[in-house]
């Protein structure tokens, strides 16, 4: 009989699990459920390739072609590991042999915007699909938050005609991650390119205004938008692990083979977790914690379907010891970065031009933690070889050490 394996997500960790599991295991069973009306797709393209001239059919993944059964618009809301069993809404059980949570992540939602209509929490296909019906010449749009998403996505809309605003409670465009000087550079780029960038304020209020929303800041600015995109964060979908018994923390627990374990810490037979809501050990330097970016969730996906494949055959699992990295477009400028890029941490600057092209170091106790690459090609693998290496460092060391 074939092993039967279901995978709860319809993300790119889930997609790059089916795809492991059917190379490893052609016979096996494989089915896919999300809760989203799109097959797996590529997420970076929401606020990358979708708005310079990509289609929507190139960002599919698809995962159906594999021999995988895929089910849109299916929620799962309860798992029974004894009886190696999930349950849909609706009352349908699936049963499985291997299990895999790979269910993501949710948008986070301001309380003081309506919802619904030109209000978007962006996060989904669906998302990009309202964005991009509101956004063009002729429209505004505001931005709410200047991370990752709020960034990427205001360089979308605005690469597109929208006169783009942006909003954030930081001091700079990316904050959280750069250096002040880097952050405050951004700003200036963006405006530049006709970003209307709003700093140190919130949302303090905000009201329907027939087809459009208008939104007061707390400085005390007021607009009136054809969308309103949220771009602050994200909370892990942990629901479906919970009615698991399996233990939660900032997301769903792994062991060392991304297996999900109990609350006593022991793992649960056929129960595996990857992606943004699998909490997992990094290796070298750092402790435990989520990563919401491609690269591991594809590492981690594809590493989590062969541990599966294994487990189905009474394999011995093998450990995910990958420190993955992430990227991003703004405008002419790129970045890719390795390990923990925070800026409240110490950072060494070595610039080939000034918050132009260079790297920027994070260390921790005189350990180093982080790498950002501004600009700056060629180098993810050897500084995450650097970062491995938990060696001490001090500026003196780390000058010319990836050269820009």
């Amino acid at each position: 009989m074939a092993n039967r394996y279901v995978l709860i997500g319809g993300g790119m960790a889930a997609d790059a699990a089916a795809k492991a599991i059917k190379a490893a295991d052609p016979a096996g069973a494989v089915t896919l459920v999300t809760s989203e009306g799109y097959a797996p797709y590529r997420r970076p393209h929401l606020t990358k390739a979708l708005w310079n001239g990509g289609a929507v059919e190139k960002a599919l993944l698809g995962t159906a072609q594999h021999g995988v059964e895929v089910l849109t618009g299916r929620v799962a809301t309860g798992v029974d590991t004894a009886a190696r069993r999930v349950t849909l809404e609706g009352g349908e059980e699936l049963e499985y042999d291997q299990l895999l949570i790979a269910t993501g992540a949710t948008a986070r939602t301001l309380p003081g915007l309506p919802a619904g209509g030109p209000v978007v929490a962006y996060r989904t296909m669906a998302d990009y699909a309202t964005a991009r019906e509101r956004a063009g010449e002729g429209r505004r749009a505001l931005v709410v938050g200047g991370g990752f998403v709020g960034a990427e996505l205001a360089a979308g809309l605005r690469s597109v005609g929208t006169e783009v605003h942006i909003a954030f409670p930081e001091a700079g465009i990316g904050a959280g991650r750069f250096p002040g000087s880097l952050a405050s550079a951004l700003n200036e780029r963006y405006r530049q390119r006709g970003v209307t960038v709003h700093t140190g304020v919130k949302v303090a209020g905000a009201q329907r205004a027939g087809a459009c929303v208008r939104v007061r800041l707390t400085d005390g600015y007021e607009g009136e938008y054809d969308l309103v995109a949220v771009g602050v964060g994200v909370e892990p979908n942990v629901d479906v692990a919970r009615s698991a018994g399996l233990l939660v923390d900032d997301g769903v627990v792994v062991d060392g083979s991304l297996r999900a374990v109990a609350p006593d810490g022991r793992p649960v037979a056929g129960v595996f977790a990857a992606g943004d809501v699998a909490s997992f050990a990094w290796p070298g330097p750092f402790g435990r914690g989520r990563v919401e970016h491609e690269d591991a969730a594809v590492t981690m996906g594809a590493h989590a379907g062969r541990q599966m494949v294994a487990a189905a055959r009474g394999e011995d699992p093998a450990p995910y010891r990958h420190l993955p990295f992430f990227y991003s477009d703004l405008f002419a400028d790129g970045y890719e970065a390795v390990g923990r890029v925070d800026a409240r941490l110490e950072t060494v600057e070595d610039w080939k031009r000034p918050n132009e092209e260079g790297v920027v170091y994070y260390l921790d106790g005189g350990r180093l933690v982080g790498v950002l690459l501004w600009n700056t090609w060629g180098q993810v693998d050897a500084a995450r070889e650097l970062l491995l290496a938990d060696a001490p460092v001090d500026a003196a060391s780390l000058a010319g050490r990836l050269p820009a």
